[in-house]
């Protein structure tokens, strides 16, 4: 995943730029950068943020950041923002996007008689493919559109000029673009909290595919929305902070509303609910009321220097990390049947080794609970981390487990109701080692968000791929 943040204003825009960018630090791990423009000039600092908060490495670079428009990126994938001169003029341009058919792309510009000149690890940095698909129109607009066409995945971005920013959310509205209002200046954001602090009211949620040009005068939609949307729902269920409102709809609410309706359905016998923390509390505290037992705390994460925007990427490296953050409560737990929630299952190895620490502590059961359905397919359209590769997935290994290294009926397997959904949720249960396993479902998820299905992306829980 990655966020983005934009300023324009009257004033000298990079305090709330600063601030603004490093509220997305919960959505990338790998690189940060930032971009103003002062009179036509533009500036520009990228660092990578894997070893280091986004705060401690920008801090010294903010004296050089002029001017009173800005945008920023917390980025999980490539070196951004980047500064483009072209027949549009000079812009910088960040993004968020997952493009699936890069090679593709890059032998059409190739062909256009165009060049890359911003490499990332080696390959093609996919922000300045972007823009030079942008480039190949006669109008912003025009170019934007051709971006919309032209890739397959998604992309969600923010363009600097010297006269202001444009917000074009991707086509689908698969990530989110939020503006907020502050007198006379404006925010656009990926997450709504990132300006709260800094005195902005929300002013607008951008649509699918719309393209809005932000500038001190205001603000002009220079192309209207879509009708269809596909926003992903594995936004509330983990990825947004606690706070954030998508299309209006508040994410910790969800995530309450998840657990409430776990809660009421369980049957199972337990002492008191826990978290998995972070992502886990706003599920266990609707569980809690939903079941009408206690909410406590038997696992706490020690947050002073175990920040998630310390994460690696080697995946031994995270087991590590994500057993090292979490402390279970010994004394909260010996003797116990408790109820875990957990927003997903992934790979499963991390909730493997978090159980079997808390029955080390002495816990008598464990029974866990997840929001959401479990995950069947990698997500095509965002990049999703942990969930790059099918058989990476727990579910995919054991369904190719049960059908003997040949997975015929992968739908039987999104199906709550069949035999082959229970069999695949046993073996998961006994993978990771616990007494008791349920999944959220789909419905469940749906309602809890609000929106219609047809509105919301679920292709990780149902492999669906609606709307293109």
């Amino acid at each position: 995943m990655s966020g983005l943040f934009g300023i324009v204003s009257k004033e000298p825009c990079i305090t709330d730029l600063f601030y603004g960018t490093d509220y997305h630090s919960h959505l990338g791990t790998k690189r940060a950068g930032l971009s103003t423009v002062d009179n036509g000039t533009f500036h520009r600092n990228i660092h990578n943020i894997q070893n280091s908060y986004f705060r401690t490495k920008f801090t010294g670079d903010l004296h050089e950041m002029t001017g009173n428009y800005g945008i920023g990126v917390i980025s999980d994938t490539d070196a951004q923002p980047i500064v483009v001169n072209s027949h549009l003029g000079r812009f910088a341009i960040v993004t968020v996007s997952k493009i699936n058919n890069i090679p593709e792309l890059e032998q059409k510009c190739l062909g256009m008689n165009q060049q890359f000149t911003e490499l990332s690890m080696g390959s093609t940095n996919p922000t300045e493919l972007i823009a030079l698909l942008i480039t190949q129109g006669k109008t912003f607009v025009e170019g934007i559109q051709n971006v919309y066409k032209s890739v397959k995945g998604s992309c969600t971005m923010l363009i600097l000029t010297p006269d202001g920013v444009i917000a074009a959310r991707d086509y689908l509205g698969r990530t989110p673009l939020v503006i907020g209002r502050k007198g006379t200046s404006y925010a656009i954001a990926s997450e709504s909290h990132s300006y709260i602090n800094l005195d902005y009211n929300t002013t607008r949620f951008v649509g699918p595919g719309e393209i809005i040009k932000v500038t001190t005068n205001g603000l002009e939609q220079l192309l209207a929305p879509n009708d269809k949307m596909q926003i992903c729902s594995f936004l509330w269920i983990y990825y947004g902070y606690p706070c954030v409102e998508y299309e209006g709809i508040n994410a910790e609410e969800v995530r309450y509303q998840l657990g409430y309706a776990m809660g009421q359905q369980d049957d199972v016998q337990a002492d008191y609910v826990s978290a998995i923390p972070d992502s886990g509390i706003g599920m266990a505290l609707g569980y809690a009321e939903g079941k009408g037992i206690p909410y406590k705390r038997g696992v706490l994460k020690y947050t002073p220097t175990w920040a998630r925007s310390f994460m690696p990427v080697n995946q031994e490296a995270r087991n590590l990390v994500a057993k090292m953050k979490l402390i279970p409560s010994r004394k909260m737990l010996e003797g116990k049947e408790v109820v875990f929630c957990d927003d997903s299952i992934v790979r499963g190895t991390q909730l493997r080794d978090n159980v079997k620490m808390l029955y080390d502590c002495g816990v008598k059961k464990v029974h866990v609970r997840i929001s959401c359905p479990p995950l069947v397919h990698g997500c095509q359209y965002l990049n999703f981390s942990a969930s790059k590769n099918d058989m990476e997935l727990i579910t995919r290994r054991c369904i190719e487990e049960l059908e003997n290294g040949e997975i015929r009926n992968i739908e039987a397997y999104r199906d709550e109701t069949t035999k082959e959904y229970a069999n695949m949720v046993e073996m998961i249960r006994q993978r990771v080692g616990v007494d008791t396993l349920k999944f959220n479902s789909l419905k469940t998820v749906c309602d809890a968000i609000g929106l219609p299905k047809d509105k919301v992306c679920t292709h990780c829980f149902d492999g669906s791929s609606y709307g293109e």
